[in-house]
Parts: C-alpha cells; structure tokens; sequence
C-alpha cells in the first residue's frame, strides 16, 4: 500500500496548567514536612511574604461532626482563590478527562490535536526544575528501613487484615531496627487478639536485615543465629544473661553454662561478630516521627470530631503596606512589574494554602464517615473503600483525593494512621452476607 503525507486535524478537550494551578496541586500531595520547607524558601525569597502569628482558627471552625448525615461537609467550602484551580482541584470525575488531569505534568500541551512528549513527566511529589519545588531534592535518595520492610511485606504476606497489621507494627520500628511498641497496647488500638499480633510479628521477623523487629538486644541476638544455625541453648542461657556479659562476671557465666574460659570466650566472639543494631545499614526515615495533619476525637455526643492540625497549617501574610510603598516610591517599570509579580504569587500562596487545607479536611471528614465501624470497634470493621467512592461522596476529582491522601496522617483515638490506610479491598463474607474489608 502506498504512503502519503496527509493532514489530519482532531478535536479534543485537555486542560492547560498555568503555573499558578500547577503549584495549588502540588502544594495538595506534598506532606506536612515538605510543604514547611517550601513555604519557608517562599519566605526568603518573596519579600511580601511575612510569617503569620497567632493560631490558626480553622482547626476549630473546621470541626466536623460525623454522626450527621451530611457531616457539616457544606461548610467547608470556600470560595476558589481562581476558577480554574477549582475547577481542578475539587471537579467532580466525570468533569475532566483522565488524560487531562496528567498534564499537570505537561503544562503546555496543546489544546487541539499533536501528541504529548511524556519523557521528562516525574512521578509526582515534586516540583520541576524550573525554579519550582522539587520535594525529593530535600530528603534523601536512599532506600530507608522503613521502605525496605513494607517491600518485604508486600511479598511476604498475602492476607490483606495480616498485611495492614503488618504496616502498624513497622511504623514503630526506631532506626536501630527495633520495635518500639507494646503489642498489648496495639491490639487494643486495632482491636485484634494479641496472639494475631505476636503471629504477623513472627513474619516480620524474617525479613532482612536479620534481627530487625526485635523488643530487645538479647532477641535481636537470638534471631541473627538462628538465621545462622548456631542458636543453642547454651547461646540461651548467654543471651538471657546478658547483664552478666556486660558487666564482665565470666566466672558467672562459666558456671551457668558449664563451659570452661576458654571455650566461654569463643561463644562470646560469635557475640560480638552480630550486629547490635541492624537497622543502622539503611537510611533513617524521616518520616518516623509523624506530625498528624488532622486529629479525631469521640464527640460527647455521638460521632467523631474531625479537626486540622494547626500545628503544621504554615501562616504567611501578604504585606500589602510594603506593597503600595514601594510602588509608589518609584517610577521604574521594571520594580513596579516585580513587585506585582511578587505580590500575585504571594495572594497565590496563601490562597492555596488556605484551600489545601480545606481540601484535606473534607477528605478525611469523608473517611472517617465512611470508616465509622473501624474507629468504634477496630481493624476488622474495616469496610470495603476506594479513591472513588470517596470522590464521588464529596464531589472531587479521584486523582484529587489520591494526592490528598498521600503522605498525610490522621491522629485518632486508636493510633496514628497513614490516610492511605482506609482505603481497603472487598472480599465475600463466609455466610454469603455483605462483603468485609479483606484487611
């Protein structure tokens, strides 16, 4: 078949990102950490921009009751700082196209026919470098413990209920490795039987780097040889003995074991060659310390309370006084265009702050409605729940939702909980009645 050259127009519909809206949605999927760090470069580089005082009082106006039926979620809506940032940010999924909603990641990418160059497109979290912010230029490059162990997890539970007890306990692994909780405190937060956690720790306690897990040096030791073969028990009788060890009482230990120095000493070397904290060949995740962004409380009166954290809302204020004085202190263009700049991103800013927050809000509001069950009674009154469903009840876009929910933190009264922990698969009841939560 003959090739020809041919001309070829087709209509479609995208949505172009102005820098302004690429910025609002961004500012949306980064955490409490990383947005305290842009805001702050905002601050040293925008000279309109001053740090607010004072507390923020939208933690308390915020303030949901989820035992009504619609929540209070009506008043949370504010007024768009642009129409096209809320056309963006809170459109219903049937008003943009899916394809559409990517190209904040190719902000001029035509309107009608050509193709899209997707080669320099990110996977979200940062900015560009452009000038932008780039969130992953701020943390470190390196794979940390706790990625390392949800990895493991990933392959080495398949029950979905195990799996989410799985990701509780790994969050409360400290940097040497250890686990620093108490498993009867957890399993009252998750309302399972401490046997069930006692059984997933196990589990844990395989994945690499050996020895990770443990409540304890002695069974930090122990789990390196068994890995290894060599625990025995007079490797028991050393390891519950360890106070005699570091306190350098051999003759002690001699008699407790039965073996003679020289025989003690080489038991002792095997010791030595473990390592005490195997948490230390991994980077540090900084996110081990977790600053909630939205809090829960029971209400008095029935249903749970959702306010923001007002601890980690960042307060900028736009010095429109210094504005006008500069402005009108001089007649060069080029200052006068720089000061309007400047003040238009700062306006830009706050406004965006002001509706990430509410967005952030609204969502976990919608969460925790929908999760009434597990905040009363515990993990396994998790119901089934996607990113749409929760779109669709609060009128958002999903993909609006998914940047929401990462990276953000809920305080509950069972424990501090990822919002991306919520959102869990279906699997058929044994009696043939309503689908559960398979976590």
């Amino acid at each position: 078949m003959a090739m020809a050259p041919k001309l070829q127009m087709k209509q479609g519909q995208q949505l172009a990102m102005t820098p302004q809206l690429q910025q609002a949605i961004k500012l949306l999927q980064l955490s409490n950490i990383e947005l305290a760090a842009y805001v702050e470069e905002q601050l040293e580089s925008n000279p309109l921009l001053e740090r607010g005082t004072g507390t923020d009082n939208r933690r308390s106006e915020d303030s949901v009751n989820t035992s009504e039926t619609d929540g209070g979620l009506s008043e949370l809506t504010l007024d768009a700082p642009d129409a096209a940032a809320a056309d963006a940010m809170d459109a219903p999924a049937a008003a943009i196209d899916v394809e559409a909603t990517a190209s904040d990641l190719a902000p001029n990418a035509p309107s009608v026919g050509g193709e899209v160059d997707w080669s320099r497109a990110g996977s979200g979290g940062s900015f560009s470098a452009s000038g932008e912010y780039d969130a992953a230029a701020n943390t470190a490059s390196e794979v940390t413990l706790i990625d390392h162990l949800n990895a493991q997890l990933a392959m080495a539970i398949h029950d979905e209920r195990q799996r989410m007890i799985g990701a509780y306990l790994i969050n409360y692994v400290d940097e040497n490795g250890y686990l620093r909780a108490d498993l009867a405190e957890i399993a009252g937060n998750l309302g399972v039987e401490e046997a069930t956690l006692e059984s997933v720790l196990k589990t844990l306690q395989t994945f690499e780097p050996t020895g990770v897990m443990a409540r304890s040096l002695a069974e930090c030791l122990a789990l390196q040889l068994a890995d290894k073969g060599e625990l025995n028990a007079v490797m028991q009788i050393i390891l519950a003995n360890l106070d005699l060890l570091a306190g350098h009482d051999l003759p002690r230990l001699e008699v407790l074991t039965g073996l003679s120095r020289e025989k003690l000493a080489r038991y002792v070397a095997r010791l030595k060659a473990l390592s005490p904290k195997p948490g230390l060949a991994y980077g540090c995740d900084a996110a081990a310390a977790i600053d909630p962004d939205v809090f829960v409380r029971e209400r008095p009166d029935g249903g749970w309370a959702v306010e923001l954290n007002s601890e980690t809302l960042p307060r900028v204020l736009v010095n429109a006084r210094y504005y006008a004085e500069v402005c009108d202190s001089t007649s060069d263009e080029k200052v006068r265009t720089y000061m309007s700049e400047c003040q238009q991103n700062a306006s830009w800013l706050v406004k965006s702050l002001d509706q990430r927050a509410r967005t952030i809000l609204k969502v976990a509001s919608e969460i925790v409605k929908m999760q009434d069950g597990f905040f009363a009674y515990g993990v396994n009154h998790l119901k089934p729940l996607n990113l749409r469903t929760v779109a669709d009840a609060i009128e958002m876009h999903e993909s609006t939702v998914s940047r929401v929910t990462s990276n953000k933190y809920m305080a509950t009264p069972r424990g501090v909980f990822e919002l991306k922990y919520f959102f869990t698969t279906a699997i058929a009841s044994s009696d043939g009645g309503d689908a559960h939560s398979a976590e």
